[in-house]
């Protein structure tokens, strides 16, 4: 199967200057500029303080799956995953491969969004942070997969200075060493993002080999709750579940029934 995440990466350098061209970097700058007195609440301390750590995620569509829920709304789903417990919300930001976009931040917390929302996208230019910013996320997440260590370490500085938190992601040993840049978060994503193959142990495996001190977060797979109970045994506190519950007819439900039987 081709690298799947080459082909994104590939892709999202184009749709940045795009981007740049419609909204320059200086126009931008100046719009978040008056945001960054405004503090944003912190994923970290939610998970760290939430009994199931659990990150719901509006996720409507994926390159493996094609469409999950072509019609799942902005204003409805992430506000449904507040009012049933969610420590925070990941929002896919993505729309070419994900169905996704910025405006679903903004349309979410007009709805009534309170808690940390993740602005997950693939983010490769510092242009993003301020897009992240901007639409109203809490935190942004860095793929150690598609970034050199000196974009990853500039990017998660810059991502500071804007009052965005990181969850750094990492799928393979070698890119443990990221960690070193001390995000306010240490992912495992147990999908391989070239070849899109599922792995739950893939955290159980990583999990030791992290800092002791990280707030540590399982992403992808995860459609059990004893698989939570089971990662959380292992150290972790963040759980991120998508898919599981946007297969549903009603995602929310689906979220209160799973943290019921944790």
């Amino acid at each position: 199967m081709a690298d799947i995440l080459e082909e994104i990466v590939a892709h999202k350098r184009l749709e940045v200057q795009r981007f740049k061209e419609r909204l320059s970097e200086r126009e931008i700058h100046r719009r978040v500029e008056p945001l960054l007195d405004v503090p944003t609440a912190s994923m970290k301390e939610a998970l760290q303080a939430s009994a199931s750590g659990i990150i719901a995620e509006f996720k409507r569509k994926s390159p493996s799956k094609g469409w999950i829920k072509e019609d799942g709304k902005a204003e409805e789903i992430p506000l449904a995953y507040q009012q049933n417990g969610a420590a925070a919300l990941s929002i896919l930001t993505d729309e070419k491969y994900f169905g996704g976009d910025d405006a679903f931040i903004e349309t979410a917390r007009r709805a009534g969004v309170q808690i940390p929302i993740l602005y997950k996208n693939f983010v490769i230019d510092e242009y993003q942070l301020f897009q992240a910013r901007l639409c109203g996320a809490s935190a942004v997440l860095l793929i150690a997969a598609d970034l050199t260590r000196q974009d990853c370490r500039s990017l998660l500085h810059t991502a500071h200075e804007l009052g965005l938190e990181v969850l750094l992601e990492m799928h393979s040993e070698p890119e443990l060493e990221y960690a070193d840049f001390e995000p306010d978060m240490c992912g495992i994503n147990n999908r391989n993002l070239g070849t899109f193959i599922t792995d739950v142990q893939n955290s159980f495996r990583l999990a030791a080999q992290l800092p002791k001190e990280a707030v540590k977060v399982s992403e992808s797979g995860i459609s059990d709750p004893d698989t939570v109970k089971a990662l959380r045994l292992a150290g972790f506190r963040g759980f991120l579940i998508g898919e599981n519950f946007m297969k549903t007819a009603a995602p929310g439900q689906a979220l209160a029934a799973f943290i019921e039987k944790l």
